[in-house]
C-alpha cells in the first residue's frame, strides 16, 4: 500500500504536523492515540460542561419561573448544539479525516467549504422556524404564564443568532477531520471563559450594563462562540493547512456535498428523534406542575454534561475511525470503537451512580426549593443507574458516523422515544401513576438506546 508520506507532498511545517497526525491514526498503538486525541477535547467539552451546568446556577436565582423556562428552550440549544456538532460537525470530521487518510488534501479542503455551507442552510432554518414560531412550540411542551415569556425572550436571542452556534461548531468539526483536536478545545476554554464574566453581567446588570435577565445568558452564549469561531476561521483560512478553505476556489460540487449529507443528515435525523424524547419527557413531567417540570430540568441537564464527555472521546472516535476506514483498515476501525466505548461507558457510569447515591450534590446548587430539590433528586435517583449505558451508546454513535453506517443509532433513538412516548401515556392517561413511575421508563428508554447500538454493531452491521 503506497503510504501517506508518499501520496501527501509536503507543505511546510503544518502540512507535515497534519500528516505525522493522520499517519498516527493509522499506526499507532489505539489507547495512547486515542488518550492522545481525546484528551484535549476532554478538557475543552468540560468546559462547556462548566457552562452548562453555570447557566442552570445563574438563572435559578432568579426562581422557578426561570428555571421552568430553561427547561421548555433546553432540549431545542442542545438540538441545535448536536446537530451542529455532532451531526454536520460531525459529517465534516470524517469526510476530511477520510479524505486525508486516502492522501487527497485537496479534496479534504473543498469538504471543508461545502460543510460551512450546509451549516448557514441550517442555521437559517432553525432561525426561521424558532423565532417565527416559537411561541406554539414552548405552549405545546407545557410552557405558561412567566415561564413561556422567559422562555421566548431567551430563545429569540439564541436562535436569531443560530449562524455563530452552527458556524462555530462545524469550524471545529473540520480542525478535528484534521487530526488537530488541540485547537477547537481552546477555543471552547476561551469561549467558557469569556461567558464566566459576561454571562452573570449580562442576566443582572452591573454599572452602565442593563439587566437583561434570561436573555442576557443567550447573548453571552453569541459573543463567546463567536469569538471561538473567529479564531479557527483564522487557522483554517491558511493556506499551508492539511484542510485549507482558501486552498481552491469555492466551486459547487454536487458530489462533495452528498458526501457530506451522507453521512450528516442521520447524525443529524439522530439528535431529533433523541431531543424528541427529551421534549416529550418534558411534556408529560410538564403535566405533574411546575415544581416537577422544574425539578426535571434541572436533573436532567445532567444529561446534558454526559454528552459532552462522551463527545469529547466520540469526536476522536469518529476522525481515528473515518481515517482507518478511508485507508481500507477495518479491523481497527471496530477494535478502536470498542475501546473508546469501554471508556465512555466507565466514565458515564460514574457519575450516574455518583448522582443515583447523592443526588442533593446536584439539586442543591441549582435550587433552594424543597419541593423542586425532592423531585430532581428523585429523577436522579431512578435514572442514573443507566447513565453507563447512555454513554456507551453515544460513543458508537460517533464511532458509527467515522463508518459512515448510521441505521442503527438512528433505530435506537427510535426505540428510546417510542418507550418514553408509550411508557408517558401509560403513565398519565392510564394509571395517573406519580412522576417517579415516569422516570422508570426513561431509565429503561436510555437502557434500550445504548443496548441497540451495541448489539447491532456486535452483529455486523458495519459489514452490511
Amino acid at each position: 500500500m503506497t503510504t501517506l508520506s508518499a501520496a501527501m507532498p509536503a507543505a511546510g511545517a503544518q502540512s507535515a504536523a497534519a500528516l505525522s497526525r493522520t499517519e498516527q491514526m493509522l499506526r499507532a498503538p489505539l489507547l495512547p492515540t486515542l488518550l492522545k486525541l481525546a484528551t484535549p477535547n476532554v478538557v475543552g467539552l468540560f468546559a462547556t460542561t462548566v457552562v452548562i451546568g453555570y447557566d442552570g446556577y445563574i438563572l435559578g436565582r432568579l426562581g422557578a419561573d426561570a428555571l421552568a423556562a430553561i427547561a421548555l428552550v433546553f432540549p431545542l440549544s442542545m438540538l441545535m448544539l448536536q446537530m451542529s456538532a455532532g451531526g454536520i460537525g460531525g459529517a465534516a470530521t470524517a469526510a476530511v479525516a477520510r479524505a486525508l487518510g486516502a492522501g487527497d488534501r485537496e479534496t479534504a479542503g473543498r469538504l471543508a467549504q461545502h460543510a460551512l455551507l450546509i451549516a448557514a442552510v441550517m442555521a437559517a432554518l432553525f432561525t426561521a422556524v424558532l423565532v417565527g414560531g416559537g411561541h406554539a412550540v414552548y405552549a405545546a411542551a407545557g410552557g405558561r404564564g412567566a415561564a413561556l415569556g422567559d422562555a421566548l425572550g431567551y430563545s429569540n436571542v439564541l436562535f436569531g443568532g443560530a449562524l455563530v452556534i452552527w458556524w462555530t461548531n462545524v469550524l471545529a468539526g473540520i480542525v478535528r477531520g484534521a487530526g488537530n483536536m488541540l485547537l477547537p478545545s481552546l477555543a471552547l476554554v476561551l469561549t467558557a471563559a469569556v461567558h464566566l464574566v459576561l454571562c452573570p453581567l449580562l442576566v443582572f446588570g452591573g454599572g452602565p450594563v442593563p439587566a437583561l435577565g434570561v436573555s442576557g445568558a443567550a447573548t453571552s452564549t453569541l459573543v463567546s462562540n463567536g469569538l471561538a469561531a473567529a479564531l479557527m476561521l483564522r487557522h483554517l483560512l491558511k493556506r499551508g493547512g492539511a484542510a485549507p478553505l482558501l486552498r481552491t476556489h469555492w466551486r459547487f460540487d454536487g458530489g462533495l456535498l452528498r458526501a457530506i449529507l451522507r453521512v450528516g443528515l442521520p447524525a443529524s435525523l439522530n439528535p431529533v428523534i433523541s431531543n424528541g424524547s427529551i421534549a416529550i419527557a418534558t411534556a408529560v413531567v410538564g403535566s405533574y406542575g411546575v415544581a416537577a417540570l422544574a425539578g426535571f430540568g434541572v436533573a436532567a441537564r445532567l444529561e446534558y454534561i454526559l454528552v459532552p464527555i462522551a463527545f469529547g472521546f466520540g469526536t476522536a472516535l469518529t476522525a481515528m475511525v473515518a481515517t482507518n476506514m478511508g485507508a481500507g483498515q477495518v479491523a481497527r476501525a471496530l477494535r478502536v470503537t470498542w475501546l473508546g466505548g469501554a471508556v465512555v461507558a466507565a466514565v458515564t457510569g460514574g457519575i450516574g451512580l455518583l448522582a443515583a447515591w447523592q443526588p442533593a450534590w446536584w439539586m442543591h446548587a441549582f435550587t433552594t426549593d424543597p419541593v423542586v430539590r425532592e423531585l430532581g433528586g428523585s429523577y436522579l435517583r431512578i435514572v442514573g443507574g443507566c447513565y453507563g449505558l447512555f454513554g456507551f451508546g453515544l460513543a458508537l454513535l460517533f464511532a458509527s458516523q467515522g463508518a459512515g453506517r448510521m441505521l442503527w443509532p438512528l433505530v435506537a433513538s427510535s426505540a428510546r422515544l417510542v418507550v418514553v412516548a408509550a411508557g408517558g401515556w401509560v403513565c398519565v392517561a392510564l394509571l395517573q401513576a406519580p412522576a417517579s413511575a415516569f422516570f422508570g421508563v426513561v431509565a429503561a428508554s436510555l437502557a434500550v438506546y445504548g443496548l441497540t447500538v451495541a448489539g447491532a454493531i456486535r452483529l455486523g452491521a458495519w459489514a452490511r
